[in-house]
């Protein structure tokens, strides 16, 4: 298969799709790797390196979408990549199609297949190609929001770890999977005081478990969240649906509830947020404040730190891109659940169902296509 890796343009984005030594295990299997000039070079790979693996670089993107059969990328297409693709042309990268009804419809339109990363899934439920970037995400949410805690940048000016004779930061997370679990694991080394919120009470008992006395779980219920809103210094959104817009848990009349100068980082940005008042932000320019309430809305998080994401999500992927790329999409969907549950969009037709609720558009069941 020809394979494209294209240089992302997302604002401040500085992940890659492919490193070389992804690009080895493809070209090592027969396979025709293209990269775009300098794709990898802020990750902390340069062209050389791509060379030396056996991938052809190429400065021209428009080439790269022309003549490859499958384009790995990082992030979802921006509208200036909408008219590149052509019919039947593979995309597998993130998609979080259910926050972007635009981008939903100019992928239908193109008639590619664009396999989502955030919607493959095993057979237990877990999301490998989300994980690695979830975890990352919800250890950078109390690393950033500890940052935007201070003075300077419109904050309480609030040390999450307090100093002897003072008392802790505290900080409420909202969700209990990944995001959330890896937020605790910052947030209790910093030394604050966290309460965490979740649906499930084994995710509860699991967490207990794990953190013991250092937090508080919680079952999340409206009650509880106004409670840990009123009281936190830092509240972290951690909800996940696969695939889905996020459910709007912390509405505009809350942040009435919340110290002024708490600083609130919705993860879920991506999929909507779980926050009403969450806007996607870029970080250049990461918060804003509504209603005294700093809002940290960032919406390619790990980003920031490039090379360890980079690495972290492309051994993730290969495994299921190099699958792909043997098999075919369709003989490789039939073969892997996982592969089948990531295709959002097929030649055309929307066959994810959650996305297909956000908009209240059509839905076929990818089965009946394959």
């Amino acid at each position: 298969m020809k394979i494209g890796c294209v240089r992302e343009i997302k604002k401040h984005e500085y992940r890659v799709g492919l490193t070389p030594s992804d690009v080895k295990s493809y070209v090592s299997r027969g396979h025709e790797v293209i990269i775009q000039q300098n794709a990898g070079e802020a990750a902390g790979f340069p062209d050389e390196e791509y060379r030396a693996s056996g991938a052809v670089v190429e400065a021209d993107r428009k080439k790269i979408f022309d003549y490859c059969e499958m384009i790995v990328k990082v992030k979802e297409p921006l509208p200036e990549e909408y008219g590149l693709f052509h019919r039947d042309q593979i995309l597998f990268t993130y998609l979080h199609l259910a926050a972007d009804r635009v981008l939903t419809e100019a992928m239908l339109k193109a008639g590619i297949k664009g396999v989502a990363y955030e919607t493959i899934e095993t057979p237990d439920k877990q999301l490998p190609c989300l994980q690695p970037m979830s975890e990352i995400a919800g250890r950078l949410a109390v690393q950033e929001g500890a940052k935007f805690l201070e003075k300077t940048f419109g904050g309480r000016g609030v040390l999450l770890g307090g100093v002897p004779g003072v008392e802790r930061g505290k900080v409420g997370i909202i969700g209990g999977g990944v995001v959330g679990t890896n937020a605790c694991k910052i947030a209790t080394g910093m030394g604050a005081e966290v309460t965490i919120l979740d649906i499930s009470a084994r995710r509860l008992a699991y967490l207990d478990d794990i953190f013991g006395s250092r937090i508080t779980a919680l079952y999340s219920t409206d009650a509880n969240i106004e409670k840990v809103l009123r009281e936190s210094d830092l509240v972290i959104g951690a909800v996940l649906l696969p695939g889905a817009k996020a459910p709007t848990l912390v509405n505009r009349k809350h942040l009435q509830l919340m110290k002024k100068g708490a600083v609130i980082v919705d993860v879920a940005v991506d999929q909507g947020g779980c926050v009403e008042t969450i806007k996607a932000t870029t970080h250049d320019e990461p918060v804003y404040v509504i209603d005294g309430i700093v809002h940290y809305g960032v919406a390619n998080m790990p980003g920031a730190v490039a090379l360890t994401s980079t690495k972290a999500l492309t051994s993730a992927t290969l495994p299921y891109g190099l699958k792909i790329a043997e098999l075919g999409l369709e003989k490789a969907a039939q073969q892997s659940e996982a592969i089948r549950l990531g295709i959002n969009i097929y030649c055309g037709n929307l066959v994810y169902e959650n996305v297909s609720k956000a908009f209240d558009m059509p839905y076929i069941p990818i089965n009946s296509l394959l």
